[in-house]
Formats: structure tokens, C-alpha cells, sequence
């Protein structure tokens, strides 16, 4: 039987990000310079119609100051650990 993981919480990443940028007061063009990313695709990450690729969410995370792996951490928060297979 194959146990699929739960859904990543895309919500949670989005509001990570626009709260990360509002703490610092940075507008989409101030953070679009500091990533060299399009500002519509920053708009585009928060709003939820795009997810953005592993290189944009490193890029993100290098100009905001957050490790990467707390960034993306907020795609499982509340998931369960998984558990090893039964022997």
C-alpha cells in the first residue's frame, strides 16, 4: 500500500513570504532589485498564481535574510513526521 504525502500548504509559503517582506518594509520592487526577479513574478508568488521555481525561493530567501530550509519549512507545517516503513 502506498501512503502518498500530505498536500504542501502553498497558502502558508505565500504568507511567509509577504510577511517576511512587510517586516522589512520592502515593496515588490524594492525585493525584485535585491533578487534580480521580475516584480510581477514576485506579485504573481503571493497572490498564488504561480508557485515559483527552487532557484526563485533561493534567490528569495538569500535577499530576505531566512535560511532556506525555514522558508519552505511552512509547506508542512502541521504535517505529521512520516514514519518509517514496517519491516
Amino acid at each position: 500500500m502506498t501512503i502518498f504525502p500530505p498536500d504542501p500548504d502553498l497558502g502558508a509559503l505565500r504568507l511567509e513570504l509577504s510577511r517576511l517582506r512587510a517586516e522589512r518594509g520592502w515593496t515588490y520592487d524594492e525585493l525584485a532589485a535585491r533578487t534580480g526577479l521580475a516584480r510581477r513574478t514576485l506579485i504573481e508568488i503571493e497572490q498564488g498564481r504561480t508557485i515559483g521555481s527552487l532557484k526563485t525561493w533561493h534567490a528569495l530567501a538569500h535577499a530576505l535574510g531566512a535560511p532556506l530550509d525555514q522558508l519552505l519549512g511552512t509547506l508542512c507545517a502541521g504535517h505529521e513526521p512520516p514514519t518509517p516503513p514496517l519491516a
